[in-house]
């Protein structure tokens, strides 16, 4: 008989807890079942962003480039993506010996602004043929999709225009070109299979 009400002493507390639970429920109290829906949600993969047409300003200056974009940096914030001299290039064949004071200059500079935005530059220099002067001093770097659409994006601002750089592959490996369209208006036309680089 003791042993029977012994059974009976456990079975009742474990009766109180389930109405205990009852009373939670009808109360409208969180319970854990909520708690596993959320966990139980799959998390969605990013697909990666396709590539676009971009746009951006090409500063030139006369040797004070590198001034200028610490500047531009001071006011709008960030790193520079890239700063590149003169004197990193490959010798070119068939052209002199790059003069000292060239070498220091800015051949490329970027300067994220936003996701979508450069800022880019570079010095001018003679030994390439280009001098700076105030209305010249900035162009338009179209950033293409393909090597196809370079092309065609080329070809179609250049129509009547000047050709500076026919598009080809270089050192730094875009494939790249320069154009003076039919207004006076300079553009630079570059293709990257790899990540950005400018």
């Amino acid at each position: 008989m003791a042993k029977k009400k012994a059974k009976k002493a456990v079975k009742k507390p474990a009766k109180k807890a389930a109405s205990k639970k009852k009373a939670v429920k009808k109360k409208g109290k969180p319970v854990k079942k909520k708690a596993a829906k959320k966990s139980s949600v799959k998390k969605q993969s990013v697909a990666p962003k396709k590539r676009t047409t971009s746009i951006n300003p090409y500063l030139t200056f006369g040797g004070n480039c590198e001034d200028a974009f610490n500047f531009y940096r001071s006011v709008f914030g960030g790193n520079f993506a890239y700063m590149g001299r003169f004197g990193e290039m490959p010798p070119m064949e068939g052209q002199a010996p790059m003069a000292e004071s060239e070498r220091n200059k800015i051949m490329h500079v970027s300067l994220p602004i936003s996701q979508e935005t450069i800022l880019m530059g570079s010095d001018s220099s003679d030994a390439f043929g280009h001098s700076t002067n105030i209305g010249n001093n900035f162009s338009i770097s179209i950033s293409a999709t393909s090597q196809p659409d370079a092309d065609r994006l080329y070809n179609g601002l250049s129509a009547d225009g000047k050709l500076t750089m026919p598009m080809n592959k270089t050192f730094w490996g875009s494939y790249f070109g320069m154009l003076t369209d039919k207004y006076g208006i300079q553009w630079m036309v570059s293709y990257d299979e790899g990540p950005a680089k400018m």
